[in-house]
């Protein structure tokens, strides 16, 4: 019946004698995290053969033995879920990549409570998704912003958002984007090294800001092609920051094209824009790839510059 808790027995063998509790149960249920799982033993809902509720996961496993855990259902997600028009990159029943469009929100907030990604992925993965954090929904770990295109990763459950979340957290993710840069960069490959934080005279935008002050930030870049007024630049970020490729080329003297609020664009650079109706940051979230979460696979993907870049690089090419 809907409604009613979910029962899991899992057999602990001799490999968990010893463990801790939340350690051995987590090992056993792969598609819980031991946070999640430490929250189920503290609310009493793991118990012994015998039915004797086990209430400390620091506890050392007893094993050989037999262990229930009720899972409650997850609680409805807080947005709506909407049927909305995706392209998938790669999905399987613990996470999915999107190619997300540029233009679509990834998560709602004041302004946009609905049409956002997340709203369509509750949709999509309507019945899939067994809950993060006790809450059914898509398990959103970096995040991409309106205007910028490209792939991004979400989790279906506790275990791929703690894997991926960890991974990102670790700077080992591979995630290239694929830029339009006004002028010609100089070195025509580098690094740019410096940390990011809040403007202190715009508090809606990031800015290079001393190292006591912000977030460790590093952009690799390296000159793709160059273009009349422009150079096509391929950025590989080691760390993840809010608007880094965006903040860190305007830092070295070499803002997006398009971007409104990090560039100014002259002519005739803004010329071809406007012939273009190109209105956005050229930016495109080109590679991703990670270890799977689970299945300990590496997985690389690749998404194609979407149209209104591809045809503004190809206006800048004349």
């Amino acid at each position: 019946m809907p409604g009613e808790d979910d029962i899991l027995t899992v057999a602990l063998d001799d490999s968990a004698a010893g463990l801790r509790l939340d350690r051995a149960l987590a090992e056993a249920l792969p598609n819980l995290s031991r946070e999640r799982l430490k929250s189920l033993i503290k609310g009493g809902r793991v118990a012994d053969s015998g039915g004797t509720i086990l209430w400390d996961p620091s506890a050392k496993a007893a094993a050989p033995a037999t262990i229930k855990v009720r899972i409650p259902p997850a609680a409805p997600a807080h947005n709506v879920a909407q049927d909305m028009d995706l392209v998938i990159a790669y999905e399987d029943e613990h996470l999915i990549v999107v190619d997300k469009p540029a233009g679509m929100v990834v998560h709602p907030a004041a302004g946009n409570l609905d049409g956002t990604m997340v709203n369509a992925l509750l949709h999509h993965c309507a019945g899939q998704l067994s809950g993060i954090g006790g809450v059914a929904r898509p398990g959103i770990v970096h995040r991409i912003d309106k205007d910028t295109s490209g792939l991004i990763v979400a989790a279906k459950h506790d275990k791929a958002h703690e894997g991926l979340a960890k991974q990102f957290a670790a700077h080992s993710i591979d995630r290239r984007y694929l830029a339009l840069a006004t002028g010609r960069p100089m070195p025509a490959s580098g690094t740019v090294d410096a940390a990011l934080g809040r403007s202190s005279t715009n508090r809606k935008k990031m800015a290079v800001v001393a190292e006591d002050r912000g977030k460790h930030a590093i952009t690799h870049y390296r000159t793709v092609e160059p273009l009349n007024n422009a150079t096509l630049v391929e950025c590989r970020l080691e760390t993840g920051r809010t608007h880094q490729v965006r903040v860190h080329m305007m830092h070295i003297g070499h803002p997006l094209v398009g971007d409104p609020v990090y560039g100014r664009v002259r002519k005739p650079l803004s010329e071809v824009l406007k012939a273009q109706n190109f209105v956005r940051q050229a930016l495109h979230a080109a590679r991703l790839g990670f270890i799977h979460p689970v299945t300990g696979n590496r997985i690389a993907l690749d998404s194609e510059i979407p149209a209104d870049m591809r045809e503004l690089i190809d206006a800048l090419r004349v």
